[in-house]
């Protein structure tokens, strides 16, 4: 009986160390979702956030954290619709281009003149998207129409109909995606409106920059109305601002206590009727809808096989666990027949 005592004991050890690898090889081949913001020219939620949120400078993000909090700022990489899928201008009203109709961003829809701003330049620029967590996808970059009144809620017919630059997997340097376009021809106060949209995942992300042609003063300054210039997150800013945020810098957050969040359904089809707030529930990020096999996952080291490898290697684990774990009982029953 001893004998047999002893087996099981080394029995339920083999099972216990073979099923460990599996969960845990589970959890960590799970790949992040995307998330990030324009820093060039500097989107309007990145150059609030770079003025602290406790204690923004401008009066613009002043009137952005009365109007909507200080939680929009530290969440400044997570201006999103999660089932998006393509179908902005039917997802986002107008007036809410800039919080992509969530209401959480509803301060960044002020329409106001004196957004701190980047200066800009007719011709060729090389644009940044800071990415807390890159994935494959497109970026399609809108200029404002010539006569753009700042002083009005932003629509959509404000922005050209066609984007001036796009880009697909763009090379990721230092955190930042970095890609060209070529700006056409404007003057005084514009805005660049950036629609980041994964080609792994429905979800998408948005951005309002405001800029500045022409002959601007250093303040840049556009009539009587001061318009500070935009400053980009410094990275020890974005690391201490990390962890305030209710958005994952590494992932999505759709199981962050803080949040509350929950994974949604299928995004709605496009002229659905499914309003703002349907839209930007927190959906399915790729560790709920992986990537097909072999896609390259942008910078992050892996590619859409490498969860399934992982999980792969982790169930042989089981498998050889399983083996050993019968021989132990052929010879804990061999014990029992010997020990009559």
């Amino acid at each position: 009986m001893a004998a047999i005592r002893t087996a099981r004991r080394k029995a339920s050890a083999i099972v216990a160390l073979g099923a460990a690898p599996l969960a845990l090889t589970g959890l960590a081949a799970a790949p992040a979702a995307a998330h990030g913001s324009l820093t060039d020219p500097v989107s309007r939620v990145s150059a609030c956030f770079a003025e602290g949120p406790e204690h923004p400078k401008s009066a613009a993000c002043v009137a952005a954290v009365a109007a909507g909090g200080t939680q929009a700022l530290y969440d400044w990489n997570g201006v999103n619709i999660a089932n998006a899928a393509g179908n902005h201008r039917q997802l986002i009203p107008d007036g809410k281009l800039c919080s992509a109709g969530n209401d959480k961003f509803k301060g960044l829809d002020l329409p106001r003149a004196d957004w701190p701003s980047t200066k800009m330049a007719t011709g060729t620029h090389t644009f940044r998207f800071r990415a807390t967590a890159p994935h494959k996808g497109t970026f399609e970059l809108y200029l404002t129409k010539a006569g753009y009144d700042p002083t009005q809620p932003l629509k959509w017919s404000d922005l050209e109909a066609e984007p001036f630059a796009t880009a697909t997997d763009p090379k990721l340097e230092s955190g930042s995606y970095v890609f060209g376009g070529t700006v056409p021809k404007r003057s005084g106060r514009q805005l660049i409106y950036t629609v980041w949209q994964r080609s792994d995942s429905p979800e998408a992300f948005y951005a309002c920059s405001d800029v500045v042609f022409d002959g601007a003063s250093g303040s840049g300054s556009v009539g009587a109305v001061p318009a500070p210039t935009a400053s980009t997150p410094t990275e020890r800013e974005i690391a201490q601002g990390a962890g305030k945020s209710s958005v994952e810098h590494s992932g999505h957050g759709d199981d962050d206590a803080r949040t509350g969040a929950k994974v949604t359904g299928a995004a709605p089809a496009a002229g659905s009727g499914a309003g703002p707030s349907e839209a930007n529930a927190p959906g399915p990020d790729s560790a709920s809808t992986p990537a097909p096999a072999g896609a390259n996952l942008a910078e992050t080291g892996g590619d859409g096989s490498t969860r399934y490898l992982a999980i792969g290697g982790a169930a042989a684990l089981a498998v050889g666990s399983a083996a050993l774990f019968a021989s132990v009982r052929r010879r804990a029953a061999a014990a029992t027949r010997h020990g009559h």
